[in-house]
């Protein structure tokens, strides 16, 4: 596995010093003098090019400028921007609420015919029900201090998810046994939830898989994450959503997928399972 989820938008942000660098060394500018014709602190030429600091599109227009090249300012901010999104905080993403997040991932949705998810801490959204994301929501808008949207949120979660009862979609889900007893609401809103993973297992085009808790394992869990066709892996760790899209760590979580498949049961065998944390409801 790659030495962490982070690494492709390190990767990019990287990348994007190294050419402000490049740029600088070509004007036959030392750091000290670049800031200053910035107008700059004199650390700040260095925490950029070092990959410390994120630029910002004036920063940018005013390197570019400073090094007499003004016309490479907008492929570099093009650039930056498309490697500022690869790692959002939550509370960014968040921050008038959730209801806005869950629609706008509606595109990558459509477009997408393949979709292999893996959750080691909740139902994954695509099959969760309105009661159980409205629960859960709930419960990250107040860890995060965001505004509390989480019945609208919940809603379009539940609309973006019906994708996937589309006949040209495929989709394979894997779940750690542990998240079939992790609450999220009531007794109830639990066996709804748990309810109707019985019922999309018999969809003809899903596939779930749940990863017992006694089995030898193949892999280790992780974070949870999606990968959406071959295009896009979607990470989702505590404090960010990362967006991965090189296509050598696609194939990292790609095979990850593959060996924690081989690890889980499926049909009559993830039934029983299902079954059994209802029954534990009481």
């Amino acid at each position: 596995m790659a030495a962490s989820p982070l690494s492709s938008a390190e990767e990019a942000r990287k990348a994007i010093a190294d050419h402000l660098g490049e740029i600088r060394k070509d004007a036959e500018l030392t750091g000290l003098e670049l800031a200053h014709r910035c107008g700059w602190n004199p650390s700040k030429s260095s925490r950029i090019e070092n990959a410390r600091t994120p630029p910002s599109d004036a920063d940018i227009r005013a390197w570019c400028a400073a090094c007499g090249v003004p016309e490479r300012a907008a492929d570099l901010i093009a650039a930056s921007r498309s490697a500022g999104s690869m790692y959002t905080e939550w509370r960014r993403l968040h921050r008038s609420g959730m209801r806005r997040n869950q629609e706008a991932d509606v595109p990558i949705y459509e477009r997408t015919r393949s979709f292999r998810v893996y959750c080691s801490n909740v139902v994954p959204g695509v099959v969760q029900t309105h009661t159980y994301a409205t629960a859960l929501l709930a419960l990250i808008t107040g860890f995060q201090g965001t505004p509390d949207d989480s019945a609208e949120a919940a809603a379009a979660r539940v609309d973006r998810g019906q994708v996937i009862r589309e006949p040209d979609r495929r989709t394979a889900l894997l779940v750690e046994e542990q998240v079939l007893y992790h609450r999220y609401g009531d007794a109830a809103v639990m066996a709804g939830q748990l309810g109707y993973l019985l019922t999309v297992m018999a969809l003809p085009n899903v596939s779930l898989g749940v990863l017992p808790r006694t089995a030898q394992r193949r892999m280790w869990g992780l974070e949870t994450f999606t990968v959406f066709g071959d295009e896009l892996v979607q990470v989702e760790p505590l404090t960010a959503r990362i967006h991965i899209t090189s296509p050598g760590e696609i194939e990292v979580y790609t095979r990850a997928f593959a060996e924690l498949s081989r690890t889980a049961v499926y049909g009559s065998r993830a039934r029983a399972l299902i079954t059994a944390a209802i029954d534990a409801l009481g």
